[in-house]
C-alpha cells in the first residue's frame, strides 16, 4: 500500500480537531414539534456527522432503516407519521450503537417502550459517554500514531505508517465489538448460572 504520510497526518490532525469540537445535541435542543420522515433523516445526518466532508461515504440513516426500527419495536411508533424528540433521541443512540452491536442486542440495551423521562436520562448519559469516548479515542490515536507525528512517545502499539495503523484499528475494533457483545450476553445472568470465571492456564 502506498500512503502519503504528510497527507495522512494532516487528515488525522483535522479529524482530531473536528472530533474535539463535536457534541451530540442536548435533550432540550432536539426538536419536539413533530417532524416528517425526510426531515428526521436530514436532521440525523447533521447530528451524526462527526466526520469531515471528504471522509463521508455512507448515509448514517435511511427512511427504510427507520421503518425497520419501528417494525421491530426498537423505536416507538411515530404519532400520525410524525417523529418527536423521543424518537430522534432513540435514533441517535441506535445509529451510533448499531456500528458495534447487533439490533437484537440493541433491543435489550434500549427497549423501545421506555417512558419519555427514562429515555431522557438514558440519552443524557449516552451523550456524555459519547463525548468522553471520542476524547479517549483521539488520545489513543495520537499515542498510537506518535511516530507518524514525529513524536518521541513509545508504546507497544506505536505504528510506523498508515498501513500498520489501519491493521491495528481493525484489530482493536474487532476486539472492542467482541467485548461489547460478550458483556451483553451476561445480561440477566448470575454467578451461579453465568458460567465459569476461572482463568484458563
Amino acid at each position: 500500500m502506498n500512503f502519503d504520510n504528510d497527507l495522512v497526518v494532516g487528515k488525522l490532525r483535522r479529524w482530531e480537531k473536528f472530533l474535539a469540537a463535536y457534541r451530540l445535541p442536548e435533550w432540550d435542543a432536539i426538536p419536539d414539534f413533530g417532524l416528517y420522515m425526510e426531515q428526521v433523516v436530514q436532521l440525523l445526518k447533521q447530528y451524526l456527522d462527526y466526520l469531515p466532508p471528504e471522509l463521508r461515504q455512507t448515509e448514517p440513516i435511511t427512511a427504510a432503516a427507520i421503518n425497520n426500527y419501528v417494525r421491530t419495536k426498537l423505536l416507538p411508533e411515530p404519532r400520525k407519521k410524525r417523529y418527536y424528540r423521543i424518537h430522534i433521541a432513540y435514533l441517535i443512540m441506535i445509529c451510533t450503537l448499531k456500528q458495534s452491536l447487533r439490533l437484537s442486542m440493541l433491543q435489550t440495551l434500549l427497549p423501545g417502550d421506555l417512558a419519555e423521562e427514562d429515555v431522557k436520562k438514558a440519552y443524557a448519559a449516552f451523550a456524555l459517554r459519547h463525548q468522553r469516548c471520542a476524547k479517549y479515542f483521539v488520545e489513543q490515536v495520537r499515542l498510537t500514531a506518535a511516530a507518524m507525528f514525529d513524536r518521541e512517545v513509545t508504546t507497544e502499539l506505536n505504528v510506523r505508517d498508515t498501513a500498520e495503523m489501519i491493521v491495528s484499528a481493525a484489530i482493536l475494533s474487532g476486539f472492542t465489538n467482541l467485548f461489547a457483545e460478550k458483556l451483553m450476553l451476561l445480561e440477566g445472568k448470575t454467578l451461579a448460572d453465568g458460567g465459569s470465571i476461572e482463568v484458563r492456564k
